[in-house]
């Protein structure tokens, strides 16, 4: 099976230091892989708030995660401060992708590197909508 290889742009709207904790790891002493993913949604949350947003209410609209993929790059240990830098890509009529980058704060190290798709929702019709356009023109779309 051929591995997942993510690619990047080099330039990111959005960064946000994270102190990985005792309960982010797991049995063998690194970051845990689905905690990696919460991690990745707290960083979301906030890309989302610094635009003024919840994941609730972009423009009036919810947005549900379709999809998402990540590759790891090296381990990462309790105490370690990341930066996680993300931003918006591949744009289509109704989401687009969030790519992300965590790296450990001091050396630089990547640590991992993902995407994670997402539509917008309007939860009164429970149905997916298309991209607001506010939301596309601030988020580079």
């Amino acid at each position: 099976m051929p591995r997942i290889q993510i690619q990047l742009p080099e330039h990111f709207a959005f960064s946000t230091e994270m102190t990985l904790y005792l309960s982010h790891m797991n049995y063998a002493g690194h970051l845990d892989n689905a905690l990696l993913l919460s991690l990745v949604s707290e960083a979301r949350l906030r890309f989302f708030k610094s635009m003024g947003y919840t994941e609730l209410n972009v423009e009036g609209l919810g947005i549900v995660v379709a999809d998402a993929a990540l590759e790891y790059k090296s381990e990462a240990f309790h105490g370690e401060v990341m930066i996680v830098r993300m931003t918006t890509g591949d744009f289509g009529s109704k989401g687009c992708d969030l790519l992300w980058r965590m790296s450990e704060q001091s050396s630089q190290r990547e640590v991992a590197r993902g995407k994670t798709g997402i539509v917008f929702f309007d939860y009164a019709a429970r149905k997916v909508a298309p991209v607001p356009d506010n939301f596309r023109s601030r988020a580079g779309g």
